[in-house]
């Protein structure tokens, strides 16, 4: 495409929850210039949390999680491309190049390309049967292997590994979680949920495994992996693995068009890059939060929709959105778990209910404000955390942990804090 002089352009790389919703914003808020969004799946943009889970079990298919209908594009004027790479971004020019060389013009550039799987730098880690989860392809590679007895070896306990986890007990397989640190999720969640998480899992089957460090993985004569070999030398026997150790950012195409980049794209509050008319949203990105200091790489979709909202604010030279508390989710056989805030900067926490039961939830304060809160099951503590985060108040701890205390009184009886 040339640039046009009578008509502006968007031009959005990365056609997950941030591209494609960062899409649909510009038209629902009046932009009239051409869109063009560009994904290097052959499918259409889809909903991406069903693949660890609902996906897997079979409650829906594939055709059942877009994001948006097929005609939504043509309708509001989206010209979308699957199947597409982009290969270059020249911010002088403003443009993109496209394999095999095709060039877009632009405006404004939105960058929304999302993460990638870390993969295990070990021995057989090419081996048929290992699998990765980020893709709808690679989703249906992993559901295709969840049968009745089949074993499946889980490297790393995140909410990857766990959600896979729970989705191929249900499917009658026999999951083995291997972990490398000392307790499950121990980089972003606390104790008493990993702790409770681990009981669960084991009750339905789960084999969960602490402290133990891969070594490598042997495969039979058909380069078919059959073995987890661990670092003290004991082998897993397993028919297929999924290997969930984290993601990395897709920055390859910023970092070769000059932006500032640190293990994932850096952005303002507004998303956008230290090129003026480039934005990027998403996985991929680095960026501050109104409550906190420093940058940080928030995979999650509410972050993504937050930053796509900006984004588009910014281009449009809209009033700024409010700031949100970043949040996650997952769900794990019976169990709704809602994460609002990070607690790496918690001080002290106050659990609410009974973390023995399926139902509770752990604060994690600073003083007396609270900086994040852990929800299983439990819905109401999660909006009310959330609502005390937004209104940074200090609250009483114990009135907290009272579950005899409604939650909606810690934030009527308790002022403002300037």
């Amino acid at each position: 495409m040339t640039r046009s002089e009578e008509q502006r352009r968007v031009v959005i790389v990365g056609a997950g929850h941030g591209g494609a919703n960062a899409a649909a914003l510009l038209r629902q808020s009046g932009y009239d210039g051409q869109v063009v969004l560009i994904g290097d799946e052959p499918e259409l943009p889809y909903d991406r949390p069903p693949l660890s889970k609902d996906y897997l079990i079979g409650k829906v298919e594939r055709d059942e999680i877009s994001l948006f209908p097929e005609d939504f594009y043509q309708e509001q004027g989206v010209t979308i491309r699957t199947a597409e790479r982009v290969v270059a971004v020249d911010p002088a020019a403003g443009c993109v190049v496209l394999d095999p060389g095709e060039t877009i013009y632009y405006d404004q550039l939105i960058l929304a390309t999302g993460a990638a799987a870390r993969t295990l730098p070990v021995p057989g880690n090419d081996l048929t049967g290992i699998h990765t989860l980020r893709t709808a392809a690679d989703a249906r590679a992993v559901r295709s292997i969840m049968r009745p007895g089949v074993r499946i070896a889980i490297v790393g306990g995140g909410y990857i590994g766990l959600e896979v986890a729970a989705s191929a007990a249900l499917r009658g397989a026999q999951a083995t979680v291997l972990e490398r640190e000392s307790r499950i999720l121990a980089r972003v969640a606390s104790p008493t949920l990993s702790e409770f998480l681990t009981r669960h899992h084991s009750a339905q089957g789960v084999s969960v495994r602490h402290s133990v460090h891969i070594a490598a993985f042997e495969g039979d004569a058909a380069g078919r992996v059959v073995v987890v070999r661990l670092s003290d030398g004991e082998a897993i026997p397993c028919d297929a693995v999924l290997v969930g150790v984290g993601a990395v950012p897709r920055d390859e195409l910023a970092v070769a068009a000059g932006l500032r980049c640190d293990n994932g794209v850096l952005v303002d509050p507004n998303a956008r890059t230290s090129v003026p008319s480039i934005y990027a949203i998403g996985d991929v990105t680095r960026r501050p939060l109104h409550y906190r200091d420093g940058s940080f790489r928030l995979e999650s979709i509410p972050s993504a929709l937050e930053q796509a909202r900006r984004a588009v604010a910014a281009i449009l030279g809209a009033p700024e959105p409010r700031p949100e508390i970043p949040w996650f989710w997952s769900d794990q056989f019976d169990l709704k778990l809602q994460i609002a805030g990070l607690l790496d900067d918690a001080e002290r926490t106050v659990v609410r209910g009974d973390p023995s039961a399926p139902k509770f939830a752990v604060f994690h304060l600073k003083g007396a404000r609270i900086r994040a809160v852990e929800a299983v099951n439990s819905p109401g503590e999660f909006m009310m955390g959330r609502r005390l985060m937004e209104r940074a108040i200090d609250i009483d701890p114990g009135r907290l942990a009272d579950e005899s205390v409604p939650l909606r009184q810690l934030v009527a009886r308790t002022p403002t804090v300037p």
